[in-house]
């Protein structure tokens, strides 16, 4: 999805972009409002800020500035209906990348969605391939794949009646498509396009970061927690001298390393998302979910060769890129799966496990797995389904 954040208050302008702009439009009246509604959005490299110019330009760069430093993959556009080239210099070095008039085309914003369409299957694509050609590429046993194939097969073939009975229960209860498809990261940071059935309300993912608070991995150390800092990176680099700290410096910012480690370390901490009772869930949802139904268009995924039958969960993009250092890129050496030993050694205490503990459960099966013990795990995920937890 496109997600298009509009600075500014001219109301006619605001109707004009609503009416030619695809995807997601969030208008925002103030840069405070638009910083915060840009923080929601996990996925940036297709999202758009159209700052709607002032006559304050000096002050109008110092935020698009502050923008671009904060959040480096947003593509920035500056709206206007007259600008200099002195002017415009002084934009594209504070970091403006495009100039819409106020009541631009529909072809032109089409030309841009499309290449922040572009731009986002490539950030995929580059993800994938940077992290496979650093480590040796994982092969699937032969064994484990004809296990998939005949398993999936007699599977399909056995569950059909609930296949239909569920799709035609998710259409009765709310809009929208039947099977929910996404991007997730497999063995080898395969990209690959993930099948569920859809248990929540179509705009779910919109208002993931409303329900952060919920999140069980983020929880579990609130005492601990500590707010991020509000400061630009500048004005934070002022207060640490050079004699206390090394001082790292990139294209996306300019930080102590202490800071940047301490920042690294609480993202993988919260790298998984988890809700408890998610009032995003539809009543269907629920029972799907509480019985694992939803889980099993992804028998598709298994007979494409996506999946195994048993496994370590495929990652979303967002939490796939804070795996990615030596102390956790060995989980990605094993085959994603339908189930795997995380699921079946604590989903009976309500799924209730710290992202550590995940993570080292998903490196012991990456190193450990066997016939014997994939037996094991599908053997103790059967009896998982019944429960009387909502997880």
């Amino acid at each position: 999805m496109l997600y298009n954040v509009y600075i500014g208050t001219n109301e006619a302008t605001i109707a004009h972009m609503r009416g030619v702009v695809n995807g997601m439009f969030i208008p925002a009246s103030t840069f405070a409002d638009a910083v915060q509604a840009i923080e929601h959005i996990r996925e940036r490299y297709n999202t758009s800020v159209l700052y709607e110019a002032t006559r304050q330009t000096v002050e109008d760069c110092g935020r698009i500035a502050a923008l671009h430093e904060r959040f480096p993959r947003v593509y920035l556009i500056l709206v206007t209906s007259r600008i200099s080239d002195e002017q415009l210099a002084s934009y594209q070095q504070a970091g403006i990348h495009n100039v819409f008039s106020p009541d631009v085309s529909p072809q032109t914003v089409k030309t841009v969605e499309d290449y922040l369409n572009l731009r986002h299957e490539q950030k995929f694509e580059e993800f994938s391939r940077r992290h496979r050609d650093v480590l040796h590429m994982f092969r699937l046993p032969l064994w484990k794949r004809a296990f998939d194939i005949v398993f999936a097969c007699i599977a399909l073939l056995l569950l059909s009646p609930l296949f239909i009975g569920t799709a035609i229960a998710i259409r009765l209860e709310s809009k929208g498509q039947v099977i929910y498809k996404a991007k997730r990261a497999g063995s080898n940071y395969q990209i690959f396009d993930f099948y569920k059935f859809r248990s929540m309300y179509t705009d779910a993912d919109k208002h993931l970061k409303e329900y952060s608070a919920l999140n069980q991995y983020r929880t579990e150390n609130a005492d601990a927690a500590r707010q991020p800092s509000q400061a630009s990176p500048l004005d934070r680099i002022e207060q640490v001298t050079e004699a206390e700290t090394p001082v790292l410096v990139s294209d996306d910012y300019i930080i102590p390393e202490r800071e940047y480690l301490q920042q690294r370390k609480e993202q993988q901490t919260h790298a998984f998302v988890k809700i408890e009772n998610d009032p995003r869930i539809t009543r269907v949802g629920r029972f799907i979910r509480k019985y694992s139904i939803d889980e099993l268009p992804q028998l598709f995924n298994i007979l494409k060769g996506d999946m195994s039958v048993v496994g370590n969960r495929p990652l979303p993009l967002y939490e796939a890129e804070l795996l990615t250092n030596d102390n956790y890129a060995e989980r990605f050496m094993a085959p994603a799966g339908l189930t795997g030993l995380w699921q079946v050694e604590k989903r009976g205490d309500s799924g209730r496990m710290s992202a550590e503990e995940r993570n080292q459960l998903d490196i012991r099966y990456a190193r450990q797995f066997s016939f014997e013990m994939d037996l094991k795990i599908l053997l103790k995920t059967f009896t998982a389904f019944i429960q009387k937890e909502n997880v």
